[in-house]
């Protein structure tokens, strides 16, 4: 099938590499009975993968079982899993079947597999060994023939480190290995994600549909979505319910993240950048560009306050339509007028590499901590813009 058919038919938004690859290798496995492990953190999407999987498997026409492990209490984990028999424990009143028997032939899916206790997961690893079970308080061994899909937002490995996780059962289990990447690293994606969002949600509740200034869809950019796609659709909805204008600006938006949450993928205890955060050099330029809007409504409000002086003129930089700022004089009266003279993204970078060397004349190594790179990345900023000493 074709990938965009793919994400047509199962409602997925995107055109990350790391993304895209997920469900290639998805729909690849489809056609095998290879237990697949799902990594990612919470909120990216994981039960999505399982559902590609079994809708595009010999199985599909048999049961497809989703089940939580995080949200069953662990004294009930064996009876969910495997059943059990009349009288085999208090309350017990009638023989149940699991939902391993409920899903013979077919597929199951277990999310948060990481939870399980010790004795689920021994009793797992057999399942998927031999196919076979015992109901809670019954002698009688059962077979199944399930595909298990297994999803973990922990790092089983160190679980295994820990002697939380049996490590035969964690090779059993990633056969095939499936990663989702968190909405932090899809930078790309996320102002298609959040149109999408608002579309449904300006369907759903018969309303106008939310639109973003280029600051807002900067700070959408650098924020760093630890809840991810799911923390985003709940931005949206919040957003386009509670605002009265349809068009939402940064200041709009950042009252609804968390004010400890914005721009930590950037900041550094030094106040500098994280480049290990980066994607690339456009992440350096998006956080530059929304500070100096910030400077310059600052600038705006003491100019509008009288906080200028007769002569006094500020000239800033500040983001404009597509990849370009035009420069903004800002007058004792308050007004602002646009010169002629347009300064790319890529000249306000360098301007912002000139004023660390000018800072640290004698120090590129400060200097690199001060814009947030490595000294290497200095050298080769310095020598791509023709910086001389």
């Amino acid at each position: 099938m074709e990938l965009q058919s793919l994400k047509n038919r199962f409602d997925l938004i995107g055109d990350d590499p790391k993304f895209n690859r997920a469900l290639e290798v998805a729909e690849q496995v489809a056609q095998t009975d290879l237990s697949v492990l799902v990594s990612g953190e919470s909120g990216v999407g994981k039960e999505s993968i399982p559902q590609i999987i079994h809708s595009n498997s010999p199985r599909k026409h048999k049961k497809y079982v989703a089940v939580n492990c995080g949200a069953i209490p662990e004294g009930t984990m064996e009876s969910e899993l495997f059943g059990h028999i009349k009288g085999s424990f208090t309350g017990a009143n009638e023989t149940r079947k699991g939902y391993f028997e409920v899903a013979d032939g077919g597929t199951i899916f277990l999310d948060e597999v990481g939870e399980l206790s010790a004795e689920s997961q021994k009793r797992l690893l057999r399942v998927l060994e031999s196919g076979e079970f015992y109901k809670v308080g019954s002698s009688t061994v059962q077979k199944t023939d399930v595909r298990v899909i297994a999803a973990t937002n922990v790092n089983l490995l160190q679980a295994i480190s820990q002697k939380k996780f049996r490590e035969d059962l964690f090779y059993r289990l990633n056969q095939i290995p499936i990663e989702l990447p968190p909405l932090r690293e899809r930078k790309g994606d996320i102002p298609m994600l959040f149109r999408k969002f608002a579309l449904d949600c300006a369907d759903r509740y018969n309303m106008p549909c939310i639109e973003l200034t280029r600051d807002a869809q900067v700070l959408l950019m650098t924020y760093r979505w630890p809840g991810n796609i799911r923390q985003l659709k709940n931005v949206v909805e919040q957003i386009a319910v509670l605002e009265q204008s349809r068009v939402i600006d940064a200041e709009t938006m950042g009252k609804y993240l968390p004010k400890d949450d914005i721009h930590p993928v950037l900041a550094t205890p030094q106040g500098g950048f994280q480049e290990d955060s980066f994607i690339n050099d456009k992440e350096v330029i998006y956080k530059m560009i929304y500070t100096l809007k910030q400077d310059v409504d600052n600038l705006k409000q003491v100019a509008a306050s009288g906080g200028f002086s007769q002569a006094a003129t500020q000239n800033i930089t500040v983001p404009q339509s597509g990849n370009d700022e035009k420069v903004i004089v800002v007058s004792s009266e308050g007004d602002t007028k646009s010169e002629a003279e347009d300064l790319s993204i890529n000249g306000a970078y360098k301007q912002k590499i000139l004023s660390a060397l000018k800072k640290y004349p004698r120090n590129r190594k400060a200097a690199a901590e001060e814009l947030g790179i490595s000294e290497r990345t200095l050298y080769r900023k310095i020598k791509e813009f023709d910086i001389k000493k």
